[in-house]
């Protein structure tokens, strides 16, 4: 199984993702979304771990408004169009090949497809059944017209099935990760593009830090900073952040995203002096 950047997956693609981090998750499937609609794809979430109302919040928040072309449901409309019934492979399968054929009528380029397959932890699931919809499903993705990709909640399920996932699919996905240890973790965020930071932060990391924010600026016209899982940060460390935010080129602009004692740390640091920084503090903004 290859590891795949989100951005990079192909059209026929059956991609397994497995987390942690519900950030990491939301952004993945955000960028799933957006490069389906730019593609002229239909998309459809299903979703078990949080609700059909708050992924649609969270996908409005990173900049994708709803519209016909997306649809976000809850994850018993897999198998009996939300009736209070035990999950079969069968109706699964059968359901994703009517919205494949209906995608192709309604004239979309495929049909993308998110499914959280925490469904499977529930009580009243037969864990057999997931396996033989990831091993059925997989005849749909043929003509490819149809990509997809599994989310797996590893505190949802045992290294068993973990395993048995990462098997049947061809791909994996995962965040581009610029650093990772015990304490710290910066990775690559794709919507809003920029860098998402979780941990604790300190000047002993500026470098990777200054890194990923090189690559940011590199790559993405607005740097949008995620450090909305960063429990700490140290004066060297906001120093990287708003010295990368002063030197961005006229026009261009940095949204840090943080909680209130990351905000403190950087607004001690100089925040207020760089006009081309913008600061979300998360319910409230400065």
């Amino acid at each position: 199984m290859v590891t795949t950047p989100v951005d990079r997956l192909r059209p026929g693609d059956h991609a397994c993702l497995t987390y942690t981090d519900q950030d990491e998750r939301l952004d993945i499937l955000a960028a799933f979304v957006s490069a389906g609609r730019d593609r002229g794809d239909r998309v459809m979430c299903f979703t078990d771990a949080v609700s059909a109302d708050d992924l649609r919040a969270d996908l409005v928040q990173r900049g994708l408004a709803a519209g016909s072309d997306v649809s976000v449901q809850p994850s018993d409309r897999l198998w009996d169009d939300g009736a209070v019934e035990a999950p079969t492979a069968a109706a699964m399968v059968e359901l994703l090949a009517r919205e494949l054929q209906r995608a192709r009528a309604d004239g979309y380029h495929g049909l993308r497809i998110t499914a959280d397959m925490c469904w499977a932890a529930r009580p009243q699931a037969n864990a057999e059944q997931l396996l033989v919809f990831e091993s059925e499903v997989g005849k749909l993705f043929a003509d490819g017209r149809l990509t997809a990709i599994c989310e797996y909640d590893r505190e949802s399920f045992d290294p068993v099935t973990l395993g048995y996932a990462a098997r049947v699919h061809r791909r994996t996905v995962a965040a581009t990760v610029y650093h990772e240890d015990p304490v710290l973790r910066i990775c690559r965020q794709h919507v809003p593009p920029g860098v998402r930071v979780a941990g604790e932060l300190d000047y002993t990391r500026a470098g990777v830090l200054s890194d990923a924010l090189a690559e940011a600026v590199r790559l993405d016209q607005d740097v949008h900073v995620n450090l909305n899982q960063l429990r700490f940060l140290d004066a060297g460390a906001a120093t990287v952040i708003l010295r990368t935010a002063a030197n961005l080129p006229s026009g261009r602009r940095m949204v840090v995203v943080c909680a209130e004692p990351v905000e403190r740390t950087l607004t001690v640091a100089g925040a207020a002096d760089v006009p081309g920084l913008r600061m979300l503090v998360r319910d409230r903004e400065r």
